[in-house]
């Protein structure tokens, strides 16, 4: 075997992106303890940083070690019961996730879904919500597998007036679009790192507030081999179903407590804090701005080519823009130009979307001029070489007049 010596990409996916070097540079802290003072003041200041990246007041705001898909597991395995009533609204792949896991855990599923590459009018869900009257609303804010992205605050408030508990996944919004966890009324959230915080993946930052908690602790039961006679004392008839993830349990070993319950990813803790650090140094505005900025300069140089978006553009996410595939083009073999060639990777997308669509993501570090720059050039050169008419040379005039127009204004501001 020789040296690991992985090849430079310039990475435009809806997740994974590329790492920030400082976020890098961070995770070849030497290694700590995970009772060590010095590395549970780190998971204290990581709690602090995610609760602002939130915005909310949640005591509880901590990682799940693992991808996105664990915190998704977690606040599910932790919540749902056999026979409790879920409502999911589907539109687009990660809906149908959650009703994977939901259903693996027992719950009765009640599901409504529109076209692919729009979102529900909030109105929509409130409706269902009055006539199936579930426990549980499971709803994706950034839906990547079709660039939409779902308003939350009104159905956030029906769920509340209505003592329904709403579970949010924000994996592809949290740190490129604003997500008001205590403004929406969202009950629980899950975050992705490896999208727009720009960190590795393999850590997922969730937040929930005292209603969660409440069912949390209704099912706690602390594992034998670390109970203390006062663990034994309380019982529940439906203790959470998963070990690893048992919030129950992760709660007491996020708190002073640090009862012990797994080895703690200490490297990606560091990257983490790294990543939240350099997230509130830049300040979630201007992130946010930051994105929308890169998205406008990417979406004109796309129909400036001659190339049409998918889906309703009332709804785009700020992170993600889906390109549809021109009649005559193979998907497949530009995507593979454009990696062999240029060394940028773009994504294709699933299910019924499966060769109709390229997904272009600008998020997190990924989320630079730079980049949109040359995304845009290697795309005209590679559908060129299909065959493809382009209007040459009008994608980076396009948005390099985004650029000089958002500079102009930056002077005159």
């Amino acid at each position: 075997m020789n040296e690991l010596n992985t090849p430079l990409r310039t990475i435009m996916t809806p997740g994974p992106v590329e790492v920030d070097p400082r976020v890098l540079r961070a995770m070849s802290t030497p290694i700590l303890g995970q009772f060590d003072p010095e590395f549970t003041k780190i998971m204290n200041e990581n709690m602090a940083m995610i609760r602002e990246l939130y915005q909310t007041k949640n005591h509880w705001a901590y990682p799940i070690d693992g991808t996105s898909r664990s915190g998704l597991e977690a606040v599910i395995a932790s919540l749902i019961q056999p026979g409790d009533n879920v409502l999911i609204p589907i539109f687009g792949r990660f809906g149908h996730l959650f009703a994977e896991i939901c259903e693996r855990y027992g719950a009765v599923i009640h599901t409504i879904e529109c076209p692919w590459g729009e979102v529900f009018d909030p109105e929509d869900i409130i409706s269902e919500i009055d006539r199936v009257k579930p426990k549980f609303v499971t709803l994706v804010h950034g839906e990547t597998s079709t660039g939409r992205m779902q308003p939350l605050e009104k159905v956030g408030h029906a769920c509340r007036e209505r003592d329904v508990i709403l579970i949010v996944d924000a994996v592809a919004t949290i740190g490129g679009a604003d997500v008001k966890v205590d403004d929406w009324c969202l009950d629980a959230v899950i975050g992705g790192a490896q999208k727009c915080l720009s960190v590795p993946s393999g850590i997922a930052p969730i937040t929930y507030n005292d209603r969660v908690e409440k069912i949390i602790l209704s099912r706690k039961k602390v594992e034998r081999g670390i109970a203390t006679e006062d663990d034994n004392k309380q019982f529940t008839s439906s203790p959470i179903r998963s070990n690893y993830f048992d919030l129950s349990q992760l709660q007491d070993y996020w708190s002073e407590r640090r009862l012990n319950h797994h080895t703690e990813a200490t490297t990606m803790n560091y990257a983490l804090r790294e990543g939240l650090r350099l997230i509130l140094e830049e300040g979630l505005e201007a992130r946010f701005q930051r994105h929308k900025l890169h998205e406008k300069a990417l979406v004109a140089g796309i129909e400036a080519m001659g190339l049409t978006l998918f889906g309703d553009p009332t709804c785009k996410m700020p992170t993600v823009t889906c390109v549809n595939v021109p009649k005559g083009v193979d998907p497949d073999a530009v995507r593979n130009t454009l990696l062999n060639e240029f060394g940028i990777e773009i994504a294709g997308s699933f299910g019924s979307l499966q060769g109709k669509i390229w997904r272009i993501g600008t998020m997190g570090y990924s989320c630079r001029k730079e980049n949109v720059l040359f995304v845009l050039a290697g795309l005209e050169a590679t559908l060129i070489q299909q065959g493809f008419a382009v209007k040459r040379g009008e994608a980076l005039q396009a948005a390099l007049q985004i650029y000089a127009l958002q500079k102009k204004q930056e002077v005159i501001g």
